[in-house]
């Protein structure tokens, strides 16, 4: 895949997934305040706003505003750079897997525009569950990683195994 192609890719991806993502966090940020749990399909989807200071399920949402911004916007800043810059630059990734780490820095990205626009915080307002067994509360940008992450997992494994010898 040439270098244009490559980036053209990549930059579909990114600005399609953070696009969705942060009409979604305006729409919650506007609609859902102090309006309670909002629940869907026998309780299986709910809407709930929150707004998270910390990484996934509030990790480290504890720490000291100083340490929060150096790991939470200048380290994740830096490593989707870098995490960028190899979706684009790689000749070895597959149309899937570039796709994938797209996917997995828009997410990022869009998380990261959240917290540089709203003092450390990110707009979370989803939740999925059956019964007492509940996904924490997550936004469109978690999910658009977690896929990335899932479909880069999987093309990885398909690939070392169609490489690996037959004996």
């Amino acid at each position: 895949m040439r270098a244009i192609m490559r980036c053209a890719l990549v930059a579909l991806v990114l600005i399609g997934c953070v696009a969705c993502d942060q009409l979604s966090k305006t729409a919650a940020r506007e609609y859902l305040p102090g309006t309670g749990i909002h629940s869907y399909l026998g309780d299986t989807f709910r809407l709930e706003y929150a707004e998270n200071p910390g990484a996934f399920l509030s990790l480290g949402g504890s720490l000291p505003s100083t340490l929060r911004y150096d790991g939470l916007v200048v380290g994740v800043g830096a490593f989707l750079t870098v995490l960028l810059a190899w979706a684009v630059l790689s000749t070895r990734l597959s149309g899937l897997q570039r796709i994938a780490v797209a996917a997995i820095g828009a997410g990022g990205a869009s998380n990261l525009l959240d917290r540089i626009r709203f003092e450390g915080t990110v707009t979370d307002f989803l939740n999925l569950g059956i019964g007492p067994l509940r996904t924490g509360i997550f936004n469109f940008a978690d999910a658009i990683l977690m896929c990335g992450l899932i479909a880069l997992a999987l093309s990885w494994n398909r690939h070392r195994a169609a490489s690996a010898p037959v004996p």
